[in-house]
């Protein structure tokens, strides 16, 4: 609320339901999000999630709200989005056709047979991904729509409202609060608190400009663009894993640190695509 010093601005009662939705909307896919990195490793989560948001970012946005690409623009949401998975992902053995074809039909089923036991985790984990993709997509969409007719502080700051009036929600439920009380049993406050405000200080910041430049550009070209925060955080990790392995030690030897350098290789070649 803060933000509306700013900016002040008194939504109709038609602009006031949409922005609270959107902001529920928001809070209903960040419990889809963590859903689906508590039942499998974040490790699988983020690449997939990650490269599917553009993806059906691209779609929602041609149908509800008109917006296209041109074909330069096409041809880098696609460079950007391998890139970007490219970057996220672990190892992977693209040319052995023969073992990612065995394990799409494991994954997917049989026409003439059931899924395998073994592969009803990957499964979940599709399943989860492409859900929250889902809900990630049609929030952009839907605070897309909202920011080009109303101002970005004001709708920002309503929407937020959404989310706020969405957890107490959830507070009401007896057995959610009762969980939640449970969980915080035993847990203690942050070591370093400079570092702990710092974390939520910058993860704010960074919510705030992404939603600046999703009231300024394409939905689908934003989301795309996420490979460059991959970018700099394998900077960071080679940073801290070469300056202080007894923190965070990453394996980038051979075949991984080409991966990582061919996805820094096309997320570039995206972004100068972009801007010549």
């Amino acid at each position: 609320m803060v933000l509306l010093v700013f900016g002040p601005w008194i939504p109709s009662f038609q602009e006031l339901l949409l922005d609270l939705s959107a902001g529920f909307l928001f809070l209903i896919t960040l419990v889809l999000w963590y859903k689906a990195l508590h039942q499998s490793e974040a490790t699988r989560v983020v690449p997939l999630v990650g490269a599917l948001v553009p993806i059906f970012s691209f779609i929602f946005s041609f149908i509800f709200l008109g917006e296209t690409l041109s074909e330069r623009q096409f041809l880098a949401f696609l460079v950007l989005v391998m890139g970007g998975v490219l970057i996220s992902v672990k190892q992977t053995p693209f040319y052995d056709l023969k073992k990612i074809s065995e394990r799409f039909r494991g994954v997917f089923g049989n026409i003439l047979g059931p899924i395998h036991a073994r592969y009803h985790p990957t499964r979940r984990l599709i399943e989860n991904s492409v859900i929250a993709a889902l809900f990630f997509a049609l929030y952009y969409v839907l605070i897309k729509y909202i920011y080009s007719s109303q101002p970005f502080i004001g709708a920002f700051v309503w929407s937020r409202m959404g989310s706020f009036m969405g957890v107490l929600l959830i507070l009401f439920v007896p057995d959610w609060r009762k969980k939640i009380n449970e969980h915080r049993k035993g847990q203690t406050g942050p070591k370093n608190m400079f570092f702990f405000l710092g974390v939520r200080i910058s993860a704010a910041l960074a919510f705030i400009l992404l939603n600046w430049a999703i009231s300024l550009g394409n939905v689908a070209l934003i989301n795309s663009l996420q490979g460059v925060q991959y970018i700099f955080l394998i900077l960071l990790i080679v940073f801290i894993s070469t300056k202080y392995p007894k923190i965070i030690k990453e394996e980038l030897g051979g075949g991984v640190m080409l991966q990582k350098i061919m996805g820094i290789f096309m997320v570039s070649l995206g972004l100068y695509m972009l801007i010549s």
